[in-house]
């Protein structure tokens, strides 16, 4: 007989709880991608949608011609107030996105993850989809972008508490920062194939920078439909249901004496794993199952049927969870610097590097590339430490002085500029990744809630809501300083920054004083 493969033999190590596991896991990560892909071409899209093409005349016989300036630029974006323009395409988007974050994780913790999930991807394809046809049917209202901005943002608020709360279900506490790290890079890698896929159309057809994101997350609702698995306790019903139907034939095959049936246990009725079943009852004399020829006593077993499941928390119920409200301020801030980068870091590059639209919005994508390396760093030193309130607040202290940095070297060349790229996206999102992940997890299934794990997709609502405030008020607050210089946008980043580490102050105090600490127990 020939040896096993050794590929064979690794992947049949795995039992099955594991192997569904990974699945929810690369699969939640994908559907997350999908959401970040498609918010992406509005800022690779914005430098297109106000330019100028300048008609250069050859100098010829030596002689200096003058450049003819012809607006080139998308209606209604072509007037000299653009930037508050595009700004208040991203504050509706955005603003939208943080009041419907408050309600989504309401609403998600009692529905159906999947279905609520997919009907939110295939509304936001259609609205992504949508943005794109105005160009293709030249429509120039700035009402429709708006309202299609502010549509958009509400149907995304299905996303990040259905899929947080997924991988909360699957996945415990004791590596939660590094499993959720490397999890959260879909943020990162959406935002890159974003880029991606934008800047091939961005100057022949911006309409498809958005039809093809749009499409691509309403194929990724279908997916989400036909395979998403939310909590491991849906496989065991499965299995409880082919059981039952094994012991409905078994039940046919044994009768008791003179023909009729003495088993009391009714396998027809599904019960909830959390049922036991107690020890068996003394048997009624002379009650006997035969089959074969063979008399079984018969046992009665007594049915204890579970508690009623726990109700989902309220909205206050979820606040009064100790650290809630300290993480969901710090976010506000750090989510309003990621954000301000997620929707005007290409603009900013035409402009400070001279760059045209496509190459700005690729060498953009380095920002989440040191994202995804911050995010994970940030994860497995919280995993090491157990604090994660510190590790965020050195991330932020460091964050700071970077951002200026990069204010500073921008200029100076495309080498310098990837380093700076790297470094702030890995200082920006390390902290902003590790709250809205393994933090938001921790709080969702805290000590105080005495094991009611449906408090997740609310806290986890709450927190990435707030966060979404200050995702709105960033890209708002660049698009009326950037009219001033560049300048004043980076030392509103640097202060947002100052205030993010000032919320998280308390609890570091209090994992200082922890000599040993655990994730998730020193928020308290």
């Amino acid at each position: 007989m020939a040896p096993i493969p050794p590929g064979i033999r690794f992947l049949t190590s795995f039992n099955r709880d594991q192997w569904y596991r990974a699945f929810t896991f690369f699969l939640t990560f994908l559907l997350y991608t999908s959401f970040h892909l498609s918010r992406k071409p509005i800022s690779i899209v914005k430098s297109e949608l106000h330019k100028n093409c300048s008609a250069e005349y050859s100098e010829g016989d030596g002689s200096q011609r003058p450049q003819i300036q012809t607006d080139c630029s998308w209606k209604p974006f072509d007037k000299s107030n653009y930037k508050q323009l595009l700004g208040a395409m991203d504050y509706s988007f955005l603003c939208a996105y943080a009041v419907g974050m408050y309600l989504s994780g309401i609403i998600g913790e009692r529905l159906p993850i999947r279905l609520y999930l997919t009907v939110g991807m295939v509304t936001s394809g259609l609205f992504t989809c949508l943005f794109g046809l105005g160009y293709i049917y030249n429509i120039h209202s700035l009402g429709f972008y708006i309202f299609i901005q502010v549509a958009n943002g509400l149907v995304q608020t299905t996303g990040w508490p259905s899929v947080v709360t997924c991988i909360g279900n699957w996945f415990g506490k004791g590596r939660r920062g590094l499993i959720m790290g490397v999890w959260n890079s879909h943020t990162s890698v959406g935002n890159i194939l974003g880029s991606l896929i934008a800047g091939c159309y961005v100057s022949s057809n911006w309409g498809m920078s958005f039809i093809v994101p749009g499409v691509i997350i309403m194929v990724m609702g279908v997916v989400c439909f036909l395979f998403l698995i939310e909590h491991p306790n849906d496989l065991k019903s499965i299995s409880s249901q082919n059981t039952s139907l094994g012991n409905k034939k078994l039940q046919k095959s044994w009768t008791g004496r003179n023909g009729q049936g003495d088993l009391q246990y009714k396998p027809n009725k599904t019960q909830s794993w959390d049922t036991e079943l107690l020890l068996p009852q003394q048997p009624r004399d002379g009650v006997c199952a035969e089959r074969d020829g063979v008399c079984v006593p018969v046992q009665q077993l007594v049915v204890v049927k579970s508690e009623t499941e726990p109700s989902a928390i309220s909205f206050m119920g979820a606040l009064r969870i100790p650290g809630v409200v300290e993480f969901s301020l710090c976010l506000l801030f750090a989510k309003l610097v990621s954000y301000t980068f997620l929707f005007w870091l290409p603009m900013y590059m035409t402009k400070a590097a001279h760059l045209d639209a496509k190459k700005a919005g690729d060498l953009s994508t380095l920002f989440d590339v040191g994202g995804i390396v911050g995010g994970i760093l940030a994860g497995v030193i919280s995993d090491k430490l157990g604090k994660r309130a510190s590790t965020c607040a050195v991330m932020l202290l460091l964050a700071a002085p970077t951002l200026y940095g990069f204010s500073m070297i921008s200029e100076l060349g495309t080498g310098p500029t990837i380093v700076m790229l790297l470094v702030c996206g890995g200082l920006v999102n390390g902290p902003y990744s590790l709250i809205t992940t393994a933090v938001s997890a921790d709080l969702g299934t805290h000590k105080s809630l005495k094991g009611n794990a449906r408090a997740l997709s609310t806290v986890t609502a709450i927190i990435d809501g707030t966060g979404s405030v200050g995702a709105a008020v960033g890209p708002l607050l660049a698009g009326l300083l950037s009219a001033h210089g560049w300048d004043q946008v980076f030392y509103m980043l640097m202060t947002a920054d100052f205030f993010a580490l000032l919320m998280l102050l308390r609890l570091v105090m209090k994992e200082m004083k922890s000599r040993t600490s655990r994730p998730g127990v020193t928020v308290e």
